[in-house]
């Protein structure tokens, strides 16, 4: 159906650019999907490749109950970890900073100042739980307003993949 005659529509509400272009495949993808599987029960809802307000694409990004956000880097390797300098830029967008590791990952390299998350498909476990460092309450807005967003946006997206 048209837009009414002198009906105006704004931009949408989450640019394309917004929209992930490379999600998580394979073994990040498993490992993802078991850490948000362990997020939901912990009382968080989670989106999976979400653009933060930095530019930054968060692995996995969660609100829980009270508003509090948590992230999860998900890291498959010792060359994935090493080669990826940005986490700290994440600090700042959430209250708890996870890694996410296979079983198999060498723990130790995880630093001790974030929390550690290991996994698989199925399911996943809180081995480091992560120090709480509260965001500034502007950007909990921000990022929870985008979240809301993203996720609505997403379902639409499945729901009628054909409207642009």
């Amino acid at each position: 159906m048209p837009a009414p005659p002198g009906t105006r529509y704004g931009p949408p509400m989450i640019a394309e650019k917004d929209i992930p272009a490379a999600p998580l495949v394979g073994e990040a993808a498993d490992l993802a999907r078991g850490i948000a599987r362990l997020l939901h029960h912990m009382g968080y809802a989670a989106l999976g490749e979400f653009n933060l307000a930095n530019g930054r694409r968060a692995d996995l990004f969660a609100v829980g109950r009270k508003g509090e956000i948590v992230i999860v880097e998900i890291k498959v390797s010792v060359a994935d970890f090493k080669g990826d300098d940005k986490w700290p830029e994440y600090l700042a967008h959430c209250d708890r900073f996870y890694f996410g590791v296979p079983a198999a990952f060498p723990r130790e390299l995880v630093p001790a100042e974030v929390g550690l998350m290991i996994g698989d498909r199925y399911g996943a476990a809180v081995l480091r739980d992560a120090p709480e460092r509260p965001m500034a309450t502007r950007l909990r807005h921000r990022e929870t307003h985008r979240f809301a967003l993203y996720a609505a946006g997403r379902l639409r997206r499945t729901l009628d993949p054909d409207l642009s």
